[in-house]
């Protein structure tokens, strides 16, 4: 059974020490969050830092096998695989469905990016170009964002697509704007996993056309 999290200790000497816990942190001007990009306006108020927890409650994939979310799909679900690791379509839960295309890669093998092994380190690179080039030509996408997924205990990277001139939605304004834009329908959602499979089939590996 996993220990439940204890609280920090103040005078530990860790990070936390410096920071003002149980107040609310000022907002500077230029900060990301009152930005041009920012998809807030007027005052706001920022909620009071809480005090780390440790041990940090497992993450997904963390507790056994039977604990993996979404590393337990079959390779027959997946957009397209290879034998460096997979790609599929992004979680119905997902907040980013909103965007044009969004979709994870995950290298094979129960690994996070510390202990990766070479040879399939070596493979990511040229997946995450095979993905890239997949989401480009489906139109209007101006850029393909890269992020590392830290929920789970296995490496995963998320990569959606922008909308082309969209420019409230660069750079961290993507993440802060997701659950604020209007979703894509499911019908519209099929047809864009089925290009992005195709690609990447026509670019190697085998693909599930949906």
């Amino acid at each position: 059974m996993t220990a439940l999290p204890a609280a920090h200790e103040p005078g530990s000497g860790s990070f936390a020490d410096r920071l003002p816990i149980g107040e609310s942190l000022p907002v500077s001007e230029d900060s990301f969050v009152t930005g041009d990009t920012s998809p807030v306006k007027g005052e706001m108020r920022v909620k009071p830092l809480q005090a780390p927890v440790l041990p940090e409650p497992p993450r997904d994939g963390e507790d056994g096998p039977e604990d993996r979310g979404v590393c337990g799909r079959p390779v027959e679900d997946v957009l397209g695989a290879d034998e460096h690791g997979r790609v599929d379509m992004a979680p119905g839960s997902s907040g980013l469905l909103g965007l044009p295309a969004l979709v994870m890669l995950q290298p094979r093998g129960p690994y996070d990016l510390s202990d990766l092994p070479a040879g399939r380190a070596a493979g990511v690179g040229p997946m995450l170009q095979r993905v890239e080039r997949a989401i480009m030509p489906l139109g209007g996408i101006a850029r393909v964002h890269l992020s590392k997924g830290g929920g789970g205990a296995r490496l995963r990277f998320w990569l959606p697509g922008r909308p082309a001139g969209m420019m409230r939605l660069r750079k961290t304004a993507l993440s802060l704007r997701e659950g604020l834009l209007p979703k894509v329908s499911d019908e519209k959602r099929r047809s864009t996993n089925r290009r992005i499979a195709a690609t990447l089939a026509a670019d190697g590996g085998k693909a599930c056309i949906r």
